[in-house]
């Protein structure tokens, strides 16, 4: 155990960015299950972005997991799509509604922001958490966006 973590910080000392890198492309892999499983399920979270002046925005959002990244959904026109556009550092934290005390808190960053599949993608989310076909909130000319949210530090409990 200690030659591997010599490794990793002899890594760091000498190659940083492609040791951060490797664990960050690494990590979504080594999500928890019971993280995954919260991701899943219709738990509600919590998104933090960073204003500009440098302060939280904490936002309640719904919430999925695609394997790899965890995909939040909003609006252009509101607060978060510009907060990640100017610094992509998020945190997010899920509580399990039926047992609160299993949660997962992340922090990473919005590897990107697409439009494409994102009215698609508000339908299932709609599906999930109303148990409705349609999103029934949808203003019109609304233009729905996703985040993919990398993970690169988890914590879970239990």
């Amino acid at each position: 155990m200690l030659y591997y973590l010599l490794r990793e910080v002899m890594n760091l000392a000498v190659y940083p960015v492609a040791a951060l890198e490797r664990r960050r492309s690494n990590l979504a892999a080594q999500l928890p299950e019971a993280a995954q499983k919260l991701l899943r399920e219709p738990n509600f979270a919590h998104l933090a972005t960073l204003m500009p002046d440098g302060s939280p925005q904490v936002t309640a959002v719904w919430v999925d997991f695609d394997g790899k990244y965890i995909l939040v959904n909003t609006a252009e026109g509101r607060r978060k799509p510009k907060n990640v556009r100017r610094d992509p550092r998020v945190a997010i934290d899920v509580i399990g509604q039926q047992e609160p005390y299993n949660m997962v808190t992340v922090r990473g960053r919005v590897v990107e922001v697409t439009h494409e599949g994102a009215d698609d993608h508000i339908d299932k989310m709609a599906k999930k958490y109303l148990g409705q076909d349609k999103y029934p909130f949808r203003a019109p000319g609304e233009r729905r966006v996703i985040f993919k949210i990398e993970p690169e530090r988890v914590a879970t409990m239990p």
